[in-house]
């Protein structure tokens, strides 16, 4: 199709870009309706639609402004042939490439919960099975692809071409011409900016992912109104951590104080510590948590954890602190929560931090990290190192010792098959001095979902998820593990912490919800007894696990933690805290409460309101704002530390002189 006005032919395909982010949008919704239609407020659809039209301007200003120099620059050149091919295959590559970024969005958002930001290409930047990866995504995505490769062929079809124009010949004509296109050039450049933008006013900063939040009513709203291009861009280069100014010092330190000062009655204890990282071995696949599933009828698909809860300490609320595998590390290991972007990914990654294992160094425990992936992969083993581990067991390690055949236990694509890992973790714990502090991140129940050949008739694809045969598989090698550690000499003197890094391919809508995602279980196993076992009316993160540690064994120096001592604090003083697009969620007794960074977006009972329907803003009287004041300061006290490098008590000193 043509028209004569290249202005023309520019606004029509520029409205052809529109369309085509509405339709990569609905692919989007389409994609993950279980997870983001529940939560959808269906009477707010024309601010849905508001948001999404800001945000597809701003990124179509940003992506489409080589196009709109080809189409619109006031030279007479750009009327020719070449050139207008030229702009055409620009246009048609430049979509295409947004339509693929938010295509392949959809699919991850199952992983994450989030658009996918800038930080993604740091987050795989040291994998080296990433083809492997993407081509068997492609296959099992074959629909995706077809429909990329029917709406790209539609969208060169519908693309509008100007018709050829022959020179002007008179100097009126080259006067209206340079005039005309000269205006129109310079009245879409202040468009273009404010589209950028996001708007007009003085006071207006350039919009960023978190001002989706103003027309969002949930988190999953907010990934639908956003796009992946905006995403991409608008956080390449950016600084995630920004102090704001809630509290003054001395009133922040009162509301919420990170640094745990020892008291002088404790009991020093040489307890080995075993902390169990378990790949995406979400609570909702444990029935010994979830009697109220299916009508009380629910039984999970992890036998062996159901029986390790009945002997463990376990709590009535467990979350983790993040969507992605880097998340947990830093939780579960050194206290810190995942706030707007992953720690491992941003610059304060480089700050001084302590973690368990640096502190049990001092004292005289040897201290150990396993991963059956590729040394280096996921940047855990700079972590391990960054935080005192003295020694990292991954795959490199798993092949050089003779009791196991690392070619033939290796998955193919991620790491060393979960069973006989954990049995090379077993049996190489016998080998360190106690007392020691390991920790093992497993990785079998992973995205390509795969379990070894030999488990294939055992654990067979079972109530519509590819997580339930891996989870299976996973709660078998976790029940070897225990057979092969209960047989070793350290085991008795030994305290074991589980959780998993976080949920995946959740089943149930009760674990598609905001909070439902953070959904990961917290367990703490003494074979001794010492611990009691029994369910606790309390809630429990992955970032209480140091501060629980270093308590337990008698660490007797300050430090700097997020978390609380799960074995000190009572229950109705326990807390959970995470960060879901743009939204923290802070959780207390049975209250969650949802924050933006400005005010309050949500206040849900979750024990009589477990989807999270009935918001009972205004409704809580004082402790509403309790809460959030809270919130706020945990928020406040994350951010100055991080941009101030003030993460361990040394650092706290003389910034408080």
């Amino acid at each position: 199709m043509s028209v004569r006005s290249t202005i023309v032919a520019f606004m029509l395909n520029t409205i052809l870009a529109y369309a085509v982010f509405m339709i990569s949008r609905i692919e989007y919704l389409l994609e993950n309706w279980s997870t983001i239609a529940p939560t959808l407020s269906w009477g707010n659809v024309g601010e849905l639609l508001t948001g999404c039209w800001m945000f597809d301007s701003s990124a179509i200003a940003y992506t489409g402004a080589l196009y709109a120099l080809l189409m619109l620059i006031p030279c007479f050149l750009k009327e020719s042939r070449g050139w207008q091919t030229a702009a055409k295959w620009t246009f048609i590559i430049i979509n295409t490439i947004c339509l693929i970024a938010n295509v392949a969005d959809s699919v991850y958002f199952g992983f994450t919960g989030r658009r996918t930001t800038a930080s993604v290409f740091q987050e795989f930047a040291n994998e080296d099975n990433m083809t492997s990866i993407v081509a068997a995504e492609l296959i099992s995505s074959w629909y995706l692809v077809l429909f990329v490769g029917v709406v790209v062929y539609v969208m060169t079809r519908l693309y509008v071409r100007p018709a050829q124009h022959s020179r002007p010949t008179r100097p009126l004509q080259w006067v209206v011409y340079y005039v005309s296109h000269t205006i129109t050039f310079g009245i879409y450049i202040p468009v273009m900016i404010i589209a950028m933008r996001g708007g007009a006013t003085d006071a207006t900063r350039p919009i960023t992912i978190s001002n989706a939040n103003q027309y969002a009513d949930s988190p999953s709203e907010v990934a639908l109104i956003l796009n992946t291009p905006f995403s991409l861009i608008r956080t390449a280069g950016k600084k995630p951590f920004v102090p704001p100014a809630y509290f003054d010092r001395e009133e922040l330190n009162a509301t919420f104080y990170p640094l745990h000062t020892p008291p002088d009655t404790l009991t020093k204890r040489k307890k080995n510590i075993v902390v169990l990282i378990v790949e995406s071995f979400g609570r909702e696949f444990i029935g010994a948590y979830n009697e109220r599933l299916d009508g009380g009828q629910y039984k999970g698909y992890a036998p062996f954890v159901d029986s390790l809860y009945k002997r463990s300490m376990s709590f009535d609320y467990t979350f983790c602190n993040g969507r992605k595998s880097i998340d947990a590390m830093p939780s579960a290991l050194s206290s810190i929560p995942m706030f707007v972007e992953p720690f491992f990914l941003t610059p304060s990654a480089l700050n001084d931090i302590s973690g368990i294992a640096d502190c049990l160094n001092k004292m005289g425990y040897q201290t150990a990290f396993f991963h059956g992936a590729a040394n280096g992969s996921m940047g855990f083993q700079a972590f391990a190192r960054h935080t005192g581990f003295s020694e990292y067991y991954g795959r490199t390690e798993y092949n050089e010792d003779n009791r196991f055949d690392g070619d033939n236990d290796f998955d193919g694509t991620w790491a060393i098959w979960d069973e006989p890992f954990l049995q090379f973790y077993a049996l190489k714990m016998s080998e360190l001095k106690e007392p020691f502090m390991t920790s093992v991140f497993t990785a079998t129940s992973h995205h390509p979902f795969v379990i070894p050949v030999a488990y294939r008739d055992t654990f067979p694809e079972e109530g519509g998820s590819v997580m339930h045969k891996c989870i299976r598989y996973t709660d078998h090698a976790l029940r070897r593990f225990f057979e092969t550690a209960s047989k070793q000499p350290w085991y008795d003197n030994t305290i074991f912490f589980f959780t998993s890094d976080h949920t995946n391919q959740p089943d149930h809508p009760e674990y598609k919800t905001s909070l439902g995602l953070y959904g990961s279980p917290v367990l703490i196993f003494d074979p001794s007894g010492e611990i009691p076992a029994g369910r606790r009316h309390g809630i429990a993160q992955q970032i209480d696990f140091m501060p629980t540690i270093l308590n337990y064994v008698g660490y007797d120096e300050p430090y700097i933690a997020f978390g609380k001592d799960l074995l000190s604090t009572p229950d109705s003083a326990t807390w959970a805290v995470n960060y879901n697009n743009g939204i923290y969620q802070y959780i207390e007794k049975n209250i969650l409460l949802q924050f933006d960074g400005h005010e309050t977006r949500g206040v849900y009972d979750i024990d009589a309101d477990w989807m999270l329907t009935h918001d009972l803003r205004g409704q809580i009287g004082e402790d509403e704002a309790r809460m959030e004041r809270k919130l706020k300061a945990i928020i406040q006290q994350y951010m100055e530390r991080m941009t101030e490098n003030r993460m361990v008590p040394r650092q706290e000193k003389l910034s408080n002189q």
